[in-house]
């Protein structure tokens, strides 16, 4: 564990994260950093009150804690700055408020997370800008799209619950020529198997509720900015109050230790899933960025260096009527697998995906769409979990 971050850089990722971000003679020697609960700061002379002349002045500014996670995350993405907020969906909500205003026109991935797609149709429509929404397979054709007062561009890859690809450099080039910011919620990949800053995008997005936290026990968010644009969200930030609490910095610190060897467990066991769906008969397409047979596979293999443990399949079903009480009675026998929200902890869930939110990229026919988060139960368990789902999916 060392402060020399350009030194870390040249080490392997397994290595750099167990050092990053802290060093343990900064506290006596203790490996892991205590959590630093603090609002009040006390200052030694008003002189330095006056001036905040020392390296922390109140609880909302950073603590001992919350700074070493920022500084692990930078050393991985590579960022001038980041900042720590309650929740994924916080960190991109954030990011949208520090360089949009009233008037400008932003434009968003049609394969976007959710809560991200409800908060620019309602707070940011309120806040006077409009968002509109673009097919995630445009790559440089997105420049049709561009207005006078575009001003921001997001991109998710892959795309949330059909795990489309998006040519990020293609996008970044457009955007940076129309003097627009490129931001990326990152969750899936995490710095590890892409870095959004090395390929041009300028505020890198992530939901550490998933795999840097790991256990499924922890809300946070992180937002990493090149140094064009850190100033910017570094004010936002402080502007709006908004942090992340010490004791759930200190469990995502704790996770981060664990992270390569955790995802290269969830990459494995994903990836002898979804090969063992591609060959069945009842299910009409595996979508996983990793398998040759998907569209986005190109992409994948070109600018990521590995895959995550979440991905969808379609369930093969004839007739669209029947289509939501087969994924129910699939979802419902299964027993390993829990039926709940996010992922990227240590069990394994799945869920039923609604696409209604759509407005540009057609979903995926052929039946319903099921999305699995490969934990790390041993696989061929998982595989026996699954068949009990077919098996009740056929019976209705």
């Amino acid at each position: 564990m060392t402060k020399d971050s350009s030194s870390s850089r040249s080490l392997g990722i397994n290595t750099q994260l167990v050092r990053a971000g802290y060093d343990p003679f900064d506290y006596h020697g203790f490996i892991n950093p205590p959590p630093v609960r603090a609002s009040t700061v006390l200052f030694p002379t008003a002189e330095i009150m006056d001036t905040h002349a020392q390296k922390y002045t109140y609880g909302t500014r950073g603590t001992p804690t919350t700074n070493a996670l920022c500084d692990a995350i930078n050393e991985l993405e590579g960022a001038a700055g980041t900042i720590l907020v309650p929740s994924g969906l916080a960190a991109v909500t954030i990011a949208f408020l520090a360089y949009l205003s009233p008037g400008d026109h932003a434009l968003v991935v049609d394969s976007v997370y959710g809560p991200t797609r409800h908060f620019c149709e309602t707070m940011l429509s309120r806040f006077g800008v409009e968002a509109e929404f673009y097919d995630p397979m445009a790559g440089a054709d997105i420049e049709k799209l561009f207005r006078p007062n575009t001003r921001l561009v997001h991109t998710e890859a892959p795309g949330s619950n059909t795990f489309e690809m998006q040519d990020i450099p293609a996008i970044v080039a457009v955007a940076h020529r129309h003097g627009a910011v490129v931001t990326m919620d990152n969750t899936w990949a995490t710095p590890l198997y892409f870095k959004p800053l090395d390929f041009g995008v300028d505020i890198s997005i992530q939901g550490v509720t998933k795999y840097p936290a790991g256990h499924s026990d922890v809300l946070m968010g992180t937002v990493s900015a090149n140094a064009k644009h850190w100033p910017r969200l570094k004010e936002t930030n402080g502007a709006l109050g908004i942090c992340g609490a010490p004791d759930d910095a200190y469990q995502v610190l704790r996770g981060l230790r664990t992270m390569g060897v955790r995802l290269e467990r969830h990459q494995a066991s994903a990836l002898a899933v979804a090969r063992w769906l591609e060959g069945r008969d009842d299910v009409a397409q595996v979508l996983h960025p990793a398998l040759p047979s998907f569209p986005g596979h190109e992409l994948w293999k070109r600018d990521f260096k590995g895959a995550s443990g979440i991905f969808s399949f379609v369930l093969a079903v004839d007739r669209r009527q029947d289509y939501k009480r087969k994924a129910q009675a699939f979802l419902n026998a299964l027993t390993l697998f829990g039926l709940g929200y996010s992922w990227g902890g240590f069990p394994s869930l799945a869920l039923h995906v609604n696409l209604f939110d759509r407005k540009v990229t057609p979903p995926p026919e052929g039946g319903p769409i099921l999305r699995l988060q490969i934990g790390l139960e041993d696989v061929a368990d998982l595989i026996a979990d699954l068949e009990k789902g077919f098996a009740a999916a056929k019976a209705v």
